[in-house]
């Protein structure tokens, strides 16, 4: 089988929700990220045979194809095509996946995987909100609603029952959320984010830091976040941030190496999509990563760096504890807590971090896993050259 190789691997730093990219228009700031992946590469940008763009809210400015309109405001040639997807959390992940795909098939040669999300300018929530301001029903029909025995699905409901099923309580999510911030800091401050950040224009200047990043983080100021409900262990200090954000990988062929003159930074080992319960939601990467590992015919042992996005504390140490994962080995750059989680953006942000981390490292194997709404999980093996 053909191999699919990551060439280029970039992020813009985190915007706080009506923050530091606010003033961003979500197609302009895909095309800074689409325009810098091509430019830094050297190649032709009519050899891009085609972008697929992840996005979750795709309303109001992340309508009528956001995917497509980013190629139009970028410098590409509009004979460039481009999809939008929508896998939840895990879109531009997928939008990795389907890009690795086409490579490996010999479809293509050249794709742009890529996300982006500006909960600023389009409020997470939109899309039902429109149905419901409407008069009309919400996503979940009452087949759905009876099946499973509720009225909706909620991340934070699938947030509090991984915390109950594996017995985490408030001082260990407000430990993990102070982690989060602690290595950010660390990180953010020693420059390992250098390689991967992508540097615009923000509201008060160039942007280059995670805006969530607390640098002075103490657990005494996590551990006085009230809980979302009473009696609850689930917090906004222990939760991933609200972020504006873009973020995009190229991914090509081996012979598009040779003809580019192309320098690989990872090859894409395996790709893993599973669903699971809906209620709990947020546990599938759990078994999600147990399907990817034994497919691949590795054990976690043999992963260097894990990736597990942190949209909830509680999603990490359940995944750690279920899998008796090494805590030195899992985001070791910090993650979404204190990074932010810019949705549609965050699947690409998460591997560009990955890939550099383990090229800083000299590490060989790293894994990215990402829960998202429905029940899904998708899962990356790549192999850092």
């Amino acid at each position: 089988m053909s191999q699919a190789y990551i060439v280029q691997a970039l992020r813009t730093a985190s915007g706080r929700r009506k923050g530091a990219l606010s003033g961003w228009h979500p197609a302009d700031l895909g095309a800074q990220i689409l325009d810098a992946l091509v430019a830094r590469s050297g190649i032709d940008p009519a050899a891009v045979d085609d972008v697929v763009f992840g996005c979750v809210s795709q309303v109001g400015e992340q309508s009528f194809h956001v995917g497509r309109n980013a190629v139009l405001a970028s410098r590409l040639p509009d004979t460039v095509p481009a999809v939008t997807i929508d896998r939840q959390c895990g879109s531009s992940q997928q939008a990795l996946h389907f890009a690795a795909q086409a490579v490996m098939s010999g479809t293509q040669d050249v794709v742009i995987a890529a996300g982006v999300e500006s909960m600023t300018r389009v409020p997470m929530g939109s899309p039902t909100r429109l149905a419901v301001d409407a008069g009309l029903g919400g996503p979940w029909s009452q087949r759905i609603q009876d099946r499973y025995g509720v009225t909706g699905f909620s991340q934070f409901t699938g947030a509090s029952l991984l915390a109950t099923k594996y017995r985490l309580d408030r001082d260990a999510l407000d430990a993990y959320a102070l982690r989060s911030h602690q290595r950010a800091a660390a990180a953010a401050n020693s420059g390992a984010f250098a390689q991967e950040i992508l540097e615009v224009e923000g509201v008060d200047g160039i942007h280059r830091v995670d805006e969530g990043i607390r640098f002075d983080a103490s657990l005494e100021a996590i551990g006085a976040v009230k809980p979302l409900e009473e009696g609850g262990v689930i917090t906004a200090a222990n939760a991933s941030q609200m972020a504006d954000g873009a973020a995009g990988l190229l991914v090509v062929s081996e012979r598009a190496l040779k003809t580019h003159r192309l320098t690989p930074l990872a090859r894409v080992h395996h790709m893993t999509v599973l669903g699971g319960d809906p209620v709990i939601m947020l546990e599938a990467p759990v078994p999600a990563t147990r399907q990817a590992l034994r497919r691949a015919g590795l054990s976690l042992d043999d992963i260097d760096l894990y990736e597990v996005n942190e949209a909830f504390a509680s999603v990490a140490l359940a995944w750690q504890q279920a899998l008796l994962a090494d805590m030195d080995r899992l985001n070791v750059n910090g993650g979404a807590i204190a990074l932010g989680h810019p949705l549609g953006a965050s699947g690409a942000k998460l591997m560009a971090t990955l890939v550099h981390a383990l090229r800083a490292r000299g590490k060989h194997y790293g894994l990215q896993a990402m829960c998202e709404g429905g029940g899904l999980a998708n899962v990356t093996i790549v192999e850092a050259l």
